[in-house]
């Protein structure tokens, strides 16, 4: 309690006993009197302890927080100082600094007064050459017009105008020339020019018509097919007909003749041969016998569902059998029986919409290339379009089917509606794209093979596989490549392709790398 509290409890409790002494009996006034005296001393008393003690408390706590406030303003100046330090260090560093780079700048001042006094000198002492040098070039010029007694101006002109008549007599001597050698080698150009159409052209007619691609899964199969001394191959040439091929060609082997289900039957035989594991030459007779008799049994069924298709009755069955044989035949790379059903389904159509019979339509469409499947050689000889007609007069077709099979490439007269529709529908699918033949597709994933090979390296800008696969040129950025990195990945590259390619001969990589600078003038 405070001392105040305290003295004034006192005085109350005085006051109260003198009023209650008052209704008190007389005897024991003075005792109550007594008792109150004695407590507000002893009141009294507490007081003052009780305040000594709050002031001695109070002492203690503020000295305590001058304490904390006089560290947190110690710590707060040293924290200064330390950063005036560091801020005087970095202005020292700073001063040091810029005195060196005067320094040094004062140098390079010096060094470059130098170097301007010494181009200043060198300058003067050109001009003054460059005078004495025109001064000589000039009584030169003027030495030789005396000589000659023609200024410089007429000897230019009279030099000009010889130069341009002797080149124009030059001119006329070369052309003319020109002329007369075009004159005699144009006819002979014109020649190889034909010629080597006609061979480029042939060739590949022949690949076309006369070959197949039978792929084999590693080359160890090849040993196997030619046998002892050749005599495996030998026997099955002799079996199919077909000339057998096995070269340089990697996973392939080459089945040639002009029967395209000759082919088809070596071909089924040999899988079957390679897939069996036994082959010698009494299996091979063997198995194609059964070859030759599945073929010709699903020649037949290919016909019939051709036909059913279709819906085309009544077509006599050496007729159905000559579709199925369709199927082994392509036409410029597109399969002739797909060729055929296309053509069918766009007369029909084509008919339909002009009002014609499309049945009869559809009849001439799917029979109009089948003389490209003779049956003899001396067939061959004749044009398909009426060798077609032939047949189809022979196996009791309407005249209107056999004019549109004869007439589709115009080698007879036109008589009804129906030939032009097959005419027209001919070249719509023939213009189609049709199946490629295996041997194209390798040849070609061959170069894209090869172009990727080259497109993996950095700087690669243009790759091109050329020369049928056995040169590669690769173009690079300037920028990116150097000389020596164009050798260097020229080396990599052959690198690269011998590792992860398989392919018949060598592959020459050229690597070319040049430089342009252009501008445009405008």
């Amino acid at each position: 309690m405070d001392s105040t509290m305290i003295i004034i409890a006192a005085i109350i409790g005085l006051a109260v006993g003198f009023g209650i002494a008052k209704f008190m009996e007389k005897g024991k006034a003075s005792k109550t009197i007594a008792n109150a005296k004695k407590e507000a001393a002893r009141f009294l008393k507490e007081a003052k302890v009780e305040g000594e003690n709050l002031k001695r408390d109070k002492i203690l706590q503020a000295k305590e927080k001058f304490l904390e406030l006089k560290a947190e303003h110690e710590k707060v100046i040293i924290g200064k100082d330390r950063k005036i330090n560091e801020s005087e260090k970095r202005t020292r560093d700073k001063e040091s600094q810029v005195s060196s780079e005067l320094a040094r700048g004062k140098k390079l001042s010096s060094q470059l007064d130098e170097k301007l006094k010494d181009v200043d000198y060198r300058k003067d002492f050109f001009e003054k050459k460059q005078s004495e040098v025109d001064k000589l070039h000039n009584s030169q010029i003027q030495q030789l017009e005396v000589i000659s007694g023609l200024s410089a101006d007429d000897a230019k002109s009279q030099l000009i105008e010889s130069l341009r008549e002797t080149a124009k007599s030059d001119a006329m001597v070369y052309i003319q020339t020109t002329v007369e050698e075009a004159k005699l080698t144009a006819q002979q150009e014109a020649r190889k020019i034909v010629i080597n159409t006609i061979q480029r052209i042939g060739t590949e007619e022949a690949v076309e018509n006369c070959v197949s691609v039978f792929n084999i899964e590693s080359d160890d199969v090849k040993g196997r097919i030619i046998g002892r001394e050749g005599r495996n191959i030998r026997a099955l040439e002799s079996a199919t007909g077909v000339e057998i091929i096995v070269d340089d060609t990697p996973e392939a082997i080459i089945l040639s003749c002009f029967d395209s289900v000759r082919r088809e039957v070596a071909r089924l035989s040999l899988h079957k041969l390679v897939t069996d594991g036994r082959i010698h030459p009494a299996r091979i007779e063997e198995i194609v016998k059964k070859t030759e008799k599945q073929i010709e049994t699903e020649i037949i069924d290919i016909g019939k569902r051709t036909v059913i298709d279709l819906g085309i009755h009544g077509l006599h069955p050496e007729l159905i059998k000559a579709v199925g044989r369709m199927k082994y035949r392509s036409s410029y790379g597109q399969n002739l029986l797909q060729h055929s059903r296309e053509v069918s389904k766009l007369c029909g159509v084509m008919a339909a919409e002009m009002g014609l019979n499309a049945k009869v339509a559809k009849r001439a469409g799917l029979l109009h290339d089948i003389g490209k499947v003779p049956n003899t050689e001396a067939e061959v000889e004749t044009p398909h379009a009426i060798l077609g007609m032939q047949w189809a007069e022979k196996y009791g077709e309407k005249p209107d089917v056999c004019n549109a099979i004869g007439a589709h490439h115009d080698e007879i007269e036109m008589k009804n509606l129906i030939s032009p529709i097959v005419q027209v529908c001919d070249a719509i699918s023939g213009a189609r794209p049709g199946a490629r033949r295996q041997v194209l597709d390798s040849y070609i994933q061959r170069l894209k093979d090869l172009e990727e090979i080259a497109f993996g390296f950095g700087g690669v800008q243009k790759a091109y596989a050329i020369q049928a696969g056995r040169e590669l040129r690769v173009i690079v950025e300037s920028e990116k490549v150097s000389d020596d990195k164009a050798a260097q990945l020229s080396f990599e590259i052959s690198q690269k392709i011998q590792t992860d390619m398989t392919y018949p001969g060598q592959v020459k990589v050229t690597v070319i790398r040049e430089t342009r600078a252009v501008n445009v003038a405008k």
